[in-house]
């Protein structure tokens, strides 16, 4: 594995190019100093890989609706609904998801971890940061494999032309508007969800922003904000947490979604690939696929393996289990009420004692690389690494 020292991005720099939380609360650096440096076929490996992954996700999720597996993926009733019909109609567009992938470098085969379908973040630092790092430090800004930003945006387009070609957006968008939200209170979660906003805005849309408690929504006017109409609302808010938190905004939606006045980003289907049991669903589906570790909702018998819940993030309520099922590191969290999830344990890449996650964007298709910096298990203090192809 390589692995370039670079000069790091200061901090006057990061907050100029919009990444206000560039601190962790150990008081060190978010955005690492490092590169690292992947040959032309090692990024073309992520690339199909991640494809290949989205591909069999797709098939996953069919066969959990017409089995109705909702409750082995531990999905809260009060967004069956809500799922089955986001998933009926192709205008419930998936606009973007990240793949957490462990090796692909120096030979090691990739393995999927989880899939972030829902609300992933690291869309600033994979999109913004990344490229000024080697700009920084005087590299080729085209040596990456990262046009997340232009993804996206047509992607955009693609919830007007549900197609691949994107010529005729203009010609058939008729000013239908996104309302783009966040919770009020994370600079991480509001500066990502403006970045989508701007993205937006530059393919064409109407758009505007608000915090998440300012929208209206109403189960026949639809989605408004300031005394506006919106046909789309991107909220930066988990299904998982709308579900169990907000009941009574889960009910309010499906209504919505069942008189076709709003569109909501990420559909509700998502939950279904957020759902770390979907892993099981996959292993059952695509036996011994070489992208795949064996998962099961049981303990795997006589293999280390790494205990996680349905839901999840930054590493909380995730265990490592030694071959007999002691507990070798263990993460608290607040996610244990959701039901388990046994994957096959695989090692990280590996660098001076720090392991490193891959992550790579899925927007219509594979689109940026970057990489997670920390210890076994990747928690909020892990670090943001960019990448260059050599």
């Amino acid at each position: 594995m390589e692995i370039l020292k670079v000069n790091p991005l200061s901090p006057k720099d990061l907050e100029e190019l919009g990444l206000s939380w560039h601190m962790d609360t150990d008081n060190t650096s978010y955005v690492s100093d490092e590169i690292i440096e992947v040959t032309e076929q090692e990024a073309q490996d992520y690339y199909n890989a991640t494809n290949e992954l989205y591909d069999m996700y797709i098939e996953a999720g069919q066969y959990v609706i017409n089995n109705r597996l909702f409750f082995e993926l531990g999905i809260p009733f009060n967004l069956i609904e809500a799922i089955e019909m986001s998933w009926a109609e192709e205008v419930h567009w998936h606009l973007y998801g990240r793949f957490d992938l462990a090796g692909g470098i120096d030979g090691k085969p990739i393995k999927l971890l989880e899939f972030n379908a829902d609300t992933p973040t690291m869309v600033y630092e994979s999109a913004i940061i990344q490229w000024a790092m080697l700009k920084k430090n005087g590299f080729d800004e085209s040596l990456q494999f990262n046009n997340l930003y232009e993804a996206l945006g047509d992607n955009f387009k693609r919830m007007i032309t549900l197609g691949d070609d994107i010529s005729n957006f203009g010609a058939i968008y008729e000013g239908w508007k996104i309302l783009f939200s966040s919770i009020q209170g994370s600079e991480e979660e509001e500066n990502t969800v403006r970045l989508l906003e701007v993205i937006a805005k530059e393919a064409g849309f109407k758009t505007d922003f608000c915090y998440a408690h300012e929208a209206h929504l109403d189960e026949s006017l639809g989605l408004s904000y300031a005394e506006e109409n919106f046909e789309f609302w991107f909220k930066l808010i988990p299904w998982e947490s709308i579900a169990t938190d907000e009941p009574e905004m889960a009910t309010l939606i499906t209504a919505m979604i069942r008189n076709k006045n709003t569109i909501f980003l990420n559909p509700a289907y998502t939950l279904m690939f957020q759902s770390k049991r979907m892993l099981k669903i996959l292993w059952d589906l695509f036996p011994n696929h070489p992208l795949l570790l064996e998962t099961s909702f049981e303990p795997l018998a006589n293999k280390k393996q790494v205990k996680k819940h349905a839901f999840g993030r930054e590493g909380e309520s995730v265990s490592i289990l030694d071959n007999a099922g002691n507990a070798l590191i263990v993460k608290e969290g607040n996610y244990g009420n959701y039901p388990e999830v046994y994957q096959e344990f695989v090692d990280l890449n590996t660098y001076n004692n720090s392991f490193y996650q891959a992550n790579v964007f899925y927007a219509y298709e594979a689109c940026a690389l970057g990489f997670r910096k920390g210890g076994e298990i990747l928690d909020n203090l892990s670090k943001f690494v960019s990448h260059k192809i050599k």
